[in-house]
């Protein structure tokens, strides 16, 4: 009579539960610490904006910057820094340099101009 071999037991089979679960424990911990962008330097409150219906008023308060820079009353004269008033409505020239559109903005806050509204129109997108 002949019998098959005797056979090693096998030893049983290790779970890999265990680890999935610590896997997926570092993976949340490494979620929820980590800074996915970093914080602002300081809370700063953005300037409004109001989408007005119709014109604005064309009243003495208003002055235009052109695409050279040059800053102009309604007359196509350049106005007396020294005598603006608290409001003031600038219309800028969208080709106008940056470095312009801050020169006047500066020139007007020293001429005395409290408030400065920047017209602009509404994009296409």
């Amino acid at each position: 009579m002949e019998f098959a071999p005797a056979s090693r037991p096998r030893a049983p089979r290790e779970s890999v539960v265990p680890m999935i679960n610590v896997v997926f424990l570092l993976l949340i911990f490494f979620l929820m610490t980590a800074q996915i962008a970093p914080p602002d330097p300081v809370d700063v409150t953005p300037p409004s904006v109001t989408l007005a219906d119709g014109p604005v008023p064309e009243d003495a308060g208003v002055l235009w910057l052109g695409p050279e820079g040059d800053l102009l009353t309604a007359e196509g004269t350049r106005p007396d820094l020294t005598a603006l008033e608290a409001q003031v409505t600038l219309r800028a020239d969208a080709d106008a340099p940056a470095a312009d559109l801050a020169r006047a903005l500066r020139q007007l806050g020293q001429g005395g101009a409290r408030s400065v509204t920047l017209v602009a129109r509404q994009g296409d997108g």
